[in-house]
Order: structure tokens, then sequence, then C-alpha cells
């Protein structure tokens, strides 16, 4: 049977100004996200110079991280939760509270009710945990209302458009810590750094608060209406009103009247059908994020090697750390990013992730292998080799599994169930990256030290880092499904029998 007239418009639509107006509006989302997860690192070592008095001044590394983990486990939960409401109540209605929810932890996460240090932690802990709720409602929303607003042929480079903007969010988290640092030192005395702090988590919320109109003024995707709600002349006129179509071309001439789905989500059709892409993706996503998150495990090194030793006050010590993370930011990630927007339509998903594993694979080996025998010695303390394999290991991440494995969970799978599995997916990924971040932290000492226990030492853990890319190449390579070119209703189905019992009922 043939398609519907108004999903066979949206794959072939062309450019217009409506799709980059949602690529602004749904990658503000990322870009407060990575904004505030970001941040925390920053944070954490401005809490320590101003809460905790010992010699070194340096926030315990338990609390650190919790302040790190509790945001990530917030995250995973918001994407279970949001990414079935998604697609439940619509993408539409649950995207603005989600937005909603950011705004009000970033701003509450600055405030943190008190000023007394097991106070300010407890209620810093708590807001992000919310923080992380409604950033893990983001990313399958902002990534679904993409993919079902996009034609065929740019698909990918418009949602990888949507998660670029993390890049300028980790820019921007660097951008405004120099900012507020550099006018509080002069401004002020260290003692109000506790204000410079909070201040720079509640700017986080500007940029999510500025695009919740639009956010409201969009209507809900066409597919998820036609297909979901089954209302297809309300499909039309919601896509009349955003794109250069007129309703005479794309409202049926004899609609048929609405079926019940063929399977629910929970049931062994769907696992059947479906089963195959969520472990790719949910497994990918896994490994990338805890490779992606333990990264930073070089943050030291980098701060020991290039950052400026003795006497620095509290602004001083943030504003070279934010530095750090700036050009990293310039030099690395936001071009790995930019590399993935041009080449995702071209070279295809698959041959990117499997590019990007393998790479970083390489990376983590060579500083891996030789870690203690070359790396660590006085000899080749100041190599800047080492910081340029770091860039290249964000660059790959990037340009690779990091940006892919976001595009492809919202080109799989069924309209009903998108926002749900692209939920599911992104979950699996933040437990990944708590495993990373800090797992991986705390085994990578290989004696007492800092406040950390002796681990299996940092050699250890980046060889162990480069199988797991290894591994998700090769996940990659046997169960993953190329989605270039193709529709999302085409991607849906597994053969030519499925097809045409999904499209029965178009």
């Amino acid at each position: 049977m043939a398609r519907l007239r108004v999903l066979s418009a949206l794959d072939t639509a062309r450019t217009q100004y409506y799709h980059f107006k949602a690529i602004i509006i749904a990658g503000m989302g990322l870009f407060t996200d990575a904004y505030d997860l970001f941040s925390i690192t920053l944070i954490i070592k401005m809490i320590g110079r101003i809460y905790y008095s010992d010699k070194e001044k340096k926030t315990p590394p338990a609390v650190g991280s919790a302040l790190v983990a509790v945001a990530l486990m917030g995250t995973a939960v918001g994407q279970l939760v949001f990414g079935r409401l998604g697609d439940l109540k619509g993408r539409r209605r649950v995207y603005g509270f989600a937005l909603l929810l950011m705004v009000f932890s970033s701003v509450a996460s600055g405030f943190s009710i008190c000023i007394t240090k097991t106070c300010v932690l407890i209620t810093l802990g708590f807001f992000r945990f919310m923080l992380g709720l409604g950033i893990g409602g983001d990313y399958p929303l902002s990534s679904t209302i993409m993919s079902e607003f996009a034609n065929k042929r740019t698909r990918g480079s418009f949602i990888a458009a949507v998660f670029s903007m993390q890049g300028f969010g980790i820019l921007a988290s660097s951008t405004v810590t120099i900012v507020v640092c550099s006018i509080f030192r002069v401004a002020s005395k260290s003692s109000e750094a506790d204000v410079a702090w909070r201040l720079i988590l509640m700017l986080g919320s500007v940029p999510a608060a500025m695009t919740y109109y639009w956010r409201m003024m969009m209507p809900e995707t066409a597919r998820y209406t036609a297909l979901v709600e089954q209302n297809v002349m309300q499909a039309a006129k919601d896509m009349q009103k955003v794109l250069d179509v007129t309703l005479s071309m794309i409202a049926e001439e004899h609609p048929l009247p609405p079926v019940p789905h063929p399977y629910p989500l929970f049931s062994g059709e769907f696992f059947r059908r479906h089963g195959r892409d969520l472990f790719a993706c949910s497994s990918t996503w896994f490994l990338v994020d805890m490779v992606f998150y333990s990264q930073v495990l070089f943050q030291s090194e980098i701060y020991d090697r290039y950052l400026k030793k003795g006497n620095v006050d509290v602004y001083e010590e943030a504003f070279n750390v934010a530095w750090v993370q700036a050009v990293i930011a310039v030099c690395s990630t936001i071009p790995g990013y930019f590399f993935s927007v041009y080449f995702i339509d071209k070279w295809g998903r698959v041959k990117i992730q499997m590019m990007g594993f393998f790479f970083m694979a390489v990376i983590f080996f060579i500083i891996g292998i030789p870690y203690y025998s070359f790396w660590t010695t006085p000899d080749h303390e100041g190599n800047k080799g080492f910081m340029v394999l770091y860039g290249l290991a964000f660059f790959f991440a990037n340009f690779g599994p990091n940006t892919t494995t976001f595009i492809v969970p919202a080109e799989l799978f069924p309209a009903r169930f998108r926002s749900t599995c692209h939920g599911i997916s992104g979950a699996f990924g933040k437990v990944g990256a708590i495993i990373g971040s800090v797992g991986f932290l705390w085994a990578s000492h290989n004696k007492e030290q800092d406040g950390y226990r002796k681990g299996i030492g940092m050699q250890v853990c980046l060889i162990i880092l480069g199988g797991v890319c290894l591994l998700g190449m090769l996940i990659t390579y046997f169960f993953t499904r190329e989605t270039m070119g193709r529709s999302l209703e085409e991607n849906e189905v597994d053969s030519v029998t499925d097809e045409a019992e999904e499209h029965a009922n178009l």
C-alpha cells in the first residue's frame, strides 16, 4: 500500500528555514546539558578551595565522585522516564516539562539553600540529580523530534548538528568560568568565591529558558500525530504550519480509520523485530560513554604538566582549568562534531562509528602501554605529544561513536517506540559513564594517594579502555544496521514481509 503523503513529503522536503530553527531549538537543550554536566569539574575545584581548610584544599575524591555520579544517575533515570512519556504523551508536551526542570534545577543548584559545607553538598547533590532528570529527558526528545522533522537525505546531518551543540556548551562553561573568575578576582576577595561558583551554575539556565517559548510553539511532529495518534489530517495541518507545503499536497484523499497497533513494547514480537537493534544501540552507547567519560583520567596529568604551579588563589586555579578545557573544546571537541555533521550522510553511521572506535583504541594503546616507562618519566613530563593524543581521543569520539550513538536510536525504531528505545539506549550509556568517570578514576591509582585507594594503575586502565573500544567496533560491525538514506519507516522493518505488515495500516 502507498505511504501516507505527509510522510513522503517529510522525507523529500527540501531543506528549509524551519529545519535550522528546529536545530537551534532542540540544540539549546544539548547545549545546556553539556554546560551543566561539564562545569562540575570546575566547580568541584572551587568547592575544595572554599569549604575544605586542610593543607591541600581539595574536594575529597569521594565527594567529587558523588557529585559527578549523582547527575549521571539522574540523567539515566530521566532518559528512561521521559523517553517513555515522549511516546505515550507526545514529544512536544513532555519536551517543555523537561526543559523547565533543567532551568529550575540549574538555578536551584546555584542557590543550594545554605552556606555550611554539609548542607551545601547535600542540597547541591539533590538538585544535580533533578538537573540530571531534565537532561536525561532532553536526550531522547531532542533526537526524536529532529529525526521526525528532517528529510531522509540530510537527516543525519541535522541530528548531528543538534548534538554538536554539546561542544559549544562545553566551551560556554569554560568561557563563563573564565569571565566570572576574572571579574571576581579583580573586584572581590577570595572569600566571595562562594558566590562565583553559584553564579556559574545558575547561568547555565539562561539558554534553556530562552528557548522555552519556541519549544512550546513547535507543533507535535507529524510522524507522531499520523502514526501514533493516527490523526493524519491533523498531522498534515501541523506540517503546513512549519514547512513550505500546501494542505492539498499532503492531505489524504481517502483517510483510513484508526486501527489498533499490532504489538506492544513488552512483547515477544517487539524483541523479535527490534531486539537486535536495541542491543546494538544500548551496548555501543554503554561502551563509548565508558571511554568518553573516563577521559577525566587524563585531566590531573594535564593540569600537572601544563598548568601554572605554585601558590594560586581560587579564581586563578579555576581560570587555568577552564582555559585548558576551552582549548580542548576549540581544537578537538568542536571540530569532531563538525566533521560528523559533514560526513554522516556521505559515509554512513556504521563506518564513522567503527572508525571512531578504532582510532580511540589506537590512542589508548599508544598512551597506555608505555605509560609508566615513557609518559611519566622526568624526560617526557613536558612532552606535547600527550596533549595532542588527548585531543585526538576527543576528536575521534565526537567524529565517531559519541555522535553516532545519539543518531542511530532515533532512526531505527517505530514511531510509537522511538523515544522509549532512545531513552533505554541512552540510560545504558550513562551507566557506562558512571563506570568510566568514577570507577576507572578510582582504579587508575597504583598506590594510595590524594585520598584514593590503591587500584590497578593507569596503564592497565588505559589498556582495558582500548579493549573496550575494539569491542565497540566489533559490535558495530556485527549488529548495527546502516540507516543512511532511508526513511524512518523503512528503517523500522527487517524484511519485505515485515514491511508489508507494518505499512498495511499507514
